[in-house]
């Protein structure tokens, strides 16, 4: 009896002890949620490789949401055991990035490959069986390859099961370096290849299969290598102009812009206000900023404070379409377009028809600092954050411009330049009377013209006939 006990106890003890190193050692990196509405975000660059030795506190990886940026440190020390992704890859939150452990842990089951997406896992093909390796290639089978005879490539071993790949994949084998016996290439040598390129079209993969070449970037979705790509790489035009990437942020903006015009029935209605009147208030707060009294109050404040109002009038303006519903707000989330050096950024103040003038410029410069410095809360740029949006293109002199909505939102306006236009001022007499330009961008879906051409117009009767306290 005391023999079985014993031995029980050192299976016990076993187990325990390969639990421990399998699984309680290992510490899994996920992509971490930044806020409530962000379900992915890009690697912008992997700090640490696999093999790297990392210490507490070391930075793992830098990424980005929407708009704002972070970086991943190291909650332990240890080895980088596996990464299942690559520098560029969109990764959706609380998803495996990387383990780090003891070298010799297992990684397997916690690769999310299988689970969707374009996942990279960085276990290296094993090397196949030197018996399929045997069969050299016929100097007329590499002939018969259109690819390689059109680039003037060599002839070099190569497995079948690499060179249908390759013919597959538009690679040209002058750029494989084979790591089979004898130097010679297999499938995971062309394999590295093709994953180390731009991402390309079916379209773009059938004419590099004739070109030979393939373009380092592309001017696709993702920057995904078109056909156009690879036909306009020719060198008698190669000195005439520079490819470059889109940045991840970029590539976000390119990818929202696209849903919100592809996804929406966009119309936009022109319209100009008087000027006159806040471009008096203008000059009394510089007046009173100059004895060192009152708040620096912009025109662009005055403007998002005159919309606020008209929106309280319009509630159907100030709303979302959700598939067939339309969420009306009781409160204005008023959004404001931010430029900064990382791109345009959409921040929104909530409530904003609860506070003043003031505190809305207080506001809106609290936020602008914000995303400049990028330490913008990344839940204040969600588009359904807001309930409607303003993007003021005036200080650039733009007399006109069509903005592009920020889905669900069903409406944005855009704002001009002040510039002089005639105006019938009484008794048959005409001047030129300072007009700034509205443009509202609204989804037909949701909005019929007349009521959207109803809310821009008392968007500019608000202009006109602003007040408040100085």
């Amino acid at each position: 009896m005391n023999k079985t006990v014993t031995l029980w106890r050192t299976v016990f003890v076993n187990i325990k002890i390969k639990l421990h190193t399998n699984y309680f050692m290992a510490t899994v990196i996920i992509m971490p949620k930044q806020g409530q509405s962000v379900e992915s975000c890009i690697v912008s660059e992997f700090k640490k490789k696999k093999g790297d030795k990392v210490s507490k506190g070391d930075i793992l990886f830098a990424y980005e949401t929407d708009k704002a940026s972070f970086e991943e440190e190291s909650p332990v020390d240890g080895t980088v055991l596996d990464v299942f992704f690559g520098d560029g890859d969109e990764i959706p939150v609380l998803q495996n990035v990387m383990v780090i452990g003891q070298e010799g842990e297992s990684t397997a089951e916690f690769n999310p490959n299988g689970g969707g997406g374009d996942v990279r896992v960085s276990e290296p093909e094993p090397v196949q069986p030197v018996k399929e390796e045997i069969a050299e290639v016929k100097i007329e089978d590499v002939k018969s390859t259109p690819q390689m005879q059109a680039s003037g490539e060599k002839s070099v071993g190569i497995s079948p099961r690499a060179r249908a790949l390759a013919d597959k994949e538009a690679v040209s084998l002058s750029d494989v370096r084979g790591t089979g016996p004898k130097g010679r290439i297999i499938e995971r040598d062309v394999k590295a290849v093709a994953e180390s390129r731009p991402k390309m079209t079916p379209l773009a993969k059938e004419i590099a299969k004739e070109t030979g070449s393939v373009p380092q970037a592309g001017t696709g979705l993702a920057g995904k290598v078109t056909g156009a790509d690879v036909i306009s790489k020719n060198p008698v035009y190669s000195g005439d102009f520079e490819m470059k990437p889109l940045t991840n942020m970029r590539k976000l903006i390119a990818k929202a812009m696209h849903a919100s015009l592809q996804n929406s029935a966009q119309l936009t209605h022109h319209l100009s206000a008087d000027a006159r009147r806040i471009l008096e208030l203008r000059k009394k707060v510089k007046a009173a900023m100059d004895k060192g009294t009152g708040a620096n109050i912009t025109l662009n404040d005055m403007v998002c404070f005159a919309v606020i109002k008209a929106l309280k009038k319009f509630p159907q303006v100030n709303a979302q379409l959700l598939g067939d519903s339309m969420k009306l707000f009781n409160k204005v989330h008023l959004a404001l377009a931010v430029d900064t050096d990382r791109g345009l950024m959409v921040p929104v103040v909530k409530n904003a028809d609860d506070l003043s003038i003031q505190g809305l410029s207080n506001q809106f410069k609290e936020i602008a600092n914000a995303c400049k410095k990028g330490s913008i809360d990344p839940d204040l740029l969600a588009a359904d954050a807001a309930s409607f949006t303003v993007s003021n293109l005036g200080n650039y002199g733009v007399e006109i411009f069509t903005p592009v909505i920020n889905l669900p939102q069903v409406a944005i306006l855009g704002v001009n330049t002040i510039v002089p236009r005639p105006k019938d001022l009484g008794d048959g007499v005409y001047g030129f009377v300072p007009h700034i330009g509205l443009s509202l961008t609204y989804d037909h879906r949701a909005l019929d013209g007349g009521e959207a051409t109803r809310f821009v117009k008392q968007v500019a009767i608000e202009i006109e006939n602003l007040d408040f306290d100085i």
